[in-house]
């Protein structure tokens, strides 16, 4: 027999916990299926976040759980492989279950696709990093080195300057005649060094970075290195719904209204599935805000279908 919920959540991360979390408060009916891979698992902190500042990924995401919980929510460790919307929306998860539900919260996030650069990935959230926002503190006035993934790099480079004053801006297969005058007169001006070059790997000592290795054997010393993931949004549940998306340098992110609304009457999107630069704090605040709008929206059908209000109290759990 299938299940039927008021709201299901796809995604557990800070988005999802968010919405599921209003949404409990509000007393509706809702589960959230986690498939346990978030993005942020390489860090082991997260930044920024007011209050949380420094906590553990894994740590944020426990708290979460917990405090979704107190409220009836349920959550399930599984993976959604299907969905289809008629009146309502069918969920099929992966472990053999089928849910159905009134509305549908989609925050799967994204992956980040690494360069194919050898000892990279291996390092990556440690001193191999992409946001200075996230971990410029923690390796501030470092030698710092920015690994070009396209032109955009020049723009990384830039910035970590604020964190560091010794930058190498490593071209990898990036040529120089794709850096514009203004780049280079914005770079000089930084004080950033631009190498040329492309890089062959990376060079661990301690198990620590030490050195970038470039294809002619030359080694530059630095201890931490910045890149550009690609990202690679999790969109096909949005695309099996028939949601809009829309083409940006980082990748198809559904068309939202201000809640996170999508095109398709019911479905929403938030987090990192909903766009590129939602950090934890952001997409906690995505998923709260869709959380508010779902409750909004529900009660106001409810209300103009005349349907019974009754039980709406009662707490699950």
């Amino acid at each position: 027999m299938t299940e039927k919920y008021e709201v299901v959540v796809v995604g557990g991360g800070a988005a999802g916990l968010s919405a599921a979390l209003v949404l409990g408060r509000a007393r509706r009916r809702t589960l959230v299926v986690d498939a346990g891979e978030p993005r942020n698992a390489p860090s082991a902190h997260l930044q920024g976040y007011l209050s949380r500042d420094g906590m553990s990924p894994a740590e944020f995401l426990a708290v979460g759980r917990e405090e979704i919980a107190r409220y009836g929510v349920e959550l399930v460790r599984d993976r959604v492989v299907d969905a289809a919307r008629d009146e309502d929306f069918t969920v099929v998860l992966a472990g053999g279950r089928t849910v159905r539900a009134r509305q549908l919260v989609i925050a799967t996030g994204l992956k980040d696709e690494l360069p194919p650069v050898p000892g990279l990935a291996e390092r990556f959230g440690r001193d191999v990093v992409h946001c200075p926002y996230c971990h410029g503190w923690e390796v501030r006035d470092l030698p710092t080195g920015v690994l070009a993934t396209s032109a955009l790099g020049v723009h990384q480079a830039l910035m970590v300057t604020q964190w560091s004053k010794d930058v190498r801006f490593f071209l990898h297969e990036v040529g120089e005649s794709e850096l514009t005058d203004e780049d280079l007169r914005r770079l000089a001006a930084a004080g950033v060094t631009v190498v040329p070059g492309a890089v062959a790997e990376l060079v661990v000592a301690d198990d620590r970075l030490t050195g970038i290795r470039l294809a002619d054997g030359t080694v530059h010393d630095r201890e931490v290195l910045y890149t550009a993931p690609r990202a690679v949004p999790d969109n096909d549940l949005l695309l099996r719904l028939g949601a809009e998306l829309r083409e940006t340098p980082f990748g198809s992110y559904p068309v939202i209204d201000e809640r996170g609304l999508t095109t398709v009457p019911g479905l929403w999107a938030a987090g990192n599935a909903s766009g590129f630069a939602e950090q934890v704090i952001n997409a906690a605040s995505r998923g709260y805000r869709a959380g508010a709008a779902i409750n909004g929206d529900l009660l106001m059908a409810d209300l103009d279908a005349g349907a019974p209000q009754e039980g709406r109290g009662e707490l699950r759990g």
